[in-house]
């Protein structure tokens, strides 16, 4: 005789196969949302703010992936419902739930541990970073009150450009609601470290992950700044190697959207 527990099982994957067809000798129906797991593992509660873009899918991805994470909220204006689906189909433990438009946002926040806001319009050509700035301070301000309102203490990571300005108003916001910790909202500028890394390595003809090099400043530009005197393994450059590389590393940005 089958046990309790395996006929628990053989209706769940039978719910899952037809959940439209009742099985033999059941009192009730699993529907294909109470077959998925409640979040119930221990780990980080994270939403995504702009899932459904350039940067926001396969960031998507990356969190569905993370073991850490047993929540992933993923949210957008648009797209987020096909985003979500794709993303929920994934083998790991992070139970997936999509939100769409600003009616949702509160609940997409509600709880939240982790916010990481990819959200905003992407610097097309021939738009200046200034030009980036009047429109995406916008949608920062709106996404951080709703922060501020829902999840005061979660930690924000802002990736929306440009960054230089976008964390300040984000602080702001959180100076107003009386919600800011300046330990808990980071902009994420890693992209210009990883740039550098590859260009480096090129010049150098060697695997990029053997190369690290520090990048100081800010995140648009001539502010930003690669040490390549500090270059790890050490190793010196022409002058003319060193005015290519640190053009290169600061314009890299422009170079992706003027393709």
């Amino acid at each position: 005789m089958q046990s309790a527990e395996a006929n628990q099982r053989i209706a769940r994957i039978s719910a899952h196969l037809n959940p439209s067809n009742p099985q033999p000798g059941e009192n009730s129906i699993l529907k294909r949302a109470e077959c998925r797991a409640k979040g119930g593992a221990p780990g980080f509660k994270v939403a995504i703010l702009g899932a459904a873009g350039g940067i926001g899918q396969p960031l998507s991805l990356l969190m569905k992936m993370n073991p850490l994470v047993s929540v992933l909220h993923l949210y957008d204006v648009v797209n987020t419902p096909g985003v979500t689906a794709d993303i929920s189909h994934m083998d790991t433990g992070a139970v997936v739930k999509g939100f769409l438009g600003q009616q949702q946002l509160e609940n997409a926040l509600t709880g939240m541990d982790l916010i990481i806001i990819p959200a905003g319009v992407p610097r097309k050509p021939g738009m200046t970073r200034d030009d980036l700035f009047n429109i995406n301070a916008g949608i920062v301000r709106t996404l951080c009150e709703g922060i501020a309102k829902c999840c005061p203490n979660a930690i924000v990571n802002l990736i929306s450009n440009p960054v230089n300005s976008t964390v300040p108003i984000a602080a702001e916001v959180f100076k107003k609601a009386g919600t800011y910790e300046p330990k808990k909202l980071l902009g994420v500028t890693t992209l210009d470290v990883v740039r550098a890394n590859t260009f480096v390595a090129e010049v150098l003809g060697v695997d990029p992950r053997e190369v690290d090099v520090p990048v100081v400043g800010g995140h648009a530009g001539v502010t930003i700044l690669p040490l390549l005197s500090q270059v790890k393994p050490p190793c010196s450059f022409t002058a003319e190697e060193t005015e290519y590389l640190t053009k290169r590393i600061q314009d890299g940005g422009t170079e992706v959207v003027q393709v």
